[in-house]
């Protein structure tokens, strides 16, 4: 479904239902399509929603307002409109700085803050040669190959990996170079000490688009009540590797 919220028309995946709603946010050049298995694998006992971020997957794409705050002021959005009370965010990679910023507003109704190989409050560590080349080669197959050759360790279907590269393909400009040049480099430590829920990081013990080392380095310093799981022989995408050992994680941390 569609909703617009502030002012733009964003895509949303809804399943299931429950008094309490877990709402899932995608990394950096994907779409809420990353979270359908591990969705369905939680649809029977909650509500589950996903949303493509704005200049992402289906959602439109304006030509500005693609700061981590903009992008949290749009998960704001979309919980008012779809009357979302209780609820528990869940953000990977990129979207893990959104959660983070979105929770140290202390918003009604929030549990918990469940992390993917999130992004850091800290600006995240990419060097400058890689943010030159993504910047340069971005809308090629060929940089989208790569790309995914990175971010996975374990196997995934051909079908599987045709949308991690089609997500990477149709993020829009404004969107992929906001991120890279803006929203990448902002530090919101100031704002996530006022995090008051619990927070629980899941990570690839492989990951080589997000190291291991970045969460107890540039993460859990400035978090209070935060545990990291580290998942063995897994990349960057969790969701897509494996979706079973990620879901038994979220109903686990959910229920503690």
């Amino acid at each position: 479904m569609k909703r617009e919220i502030n002012g733009v028309n964003l895509n949303v995946l809804e399943q299931g239902s429950g008094p309490l709603t877990l709402v899932f946010l995608h990394y950096f050049g994907g779409s809420a399509l990353e979270w359908q298995v591990v969705m369905s694998r939680l649809s029977g006992n909650y509500r589950c929603l996903a949303m493509d971020l704005r200049g992402c997957g289906d959602s439109d794409a304006p030509a500005s307002g693609y700061s981590v705050e903009d992008m949290a002021d749009d998960v704001a959005g979309l919980l008012k409109a779809v009357s979302v009370q209780k609820f528990v965010l869940i953000g990977h990679s990129m979207s893990g700085k959104v959660a983070l910023q979105l929770a140290a507003r202390q918003p009604d109704g929030l549990r918990k803050v469940l992390l993917v190989s999130p992004s850091p409050p800290r600006p995240e560590p990419i060097p400058d040669k890689d943010r030159r080349e993504m910047l340069e080669t971005h809308g090629q197959r060929s940089a989208a190959e790569q790309t995914f050759a990175k971010i996975t360790v374990r196997p995934v279907s051909d079908v599987v990996k045709e949308q991690i590269i089609a997500d990477n393909l149709r993020t829009s400009a404004a969107a992929w170079n906001a991120w890279l040049t803006l929203g990448s480099k902002e530090d919101i430590v100031d704002q996530v000490v006022a995090i008051n829920v619990p927070i629980a990081i899941i990570v690839g013990a492989e990951d080589k688009a997000l190291s291991p080392d970045v969460q107890p380095e540039l993460t859990t310093p400035y978090l209070k009540n935060v545990t990291i799981d580290t998942v063995d022989g897994v990349g960057h995408l969790l969701p897509w590797e494996t979706p079973d050992e990620l879901s038994n994680f979220i109903r686990k941390k959910i229920t503690d």
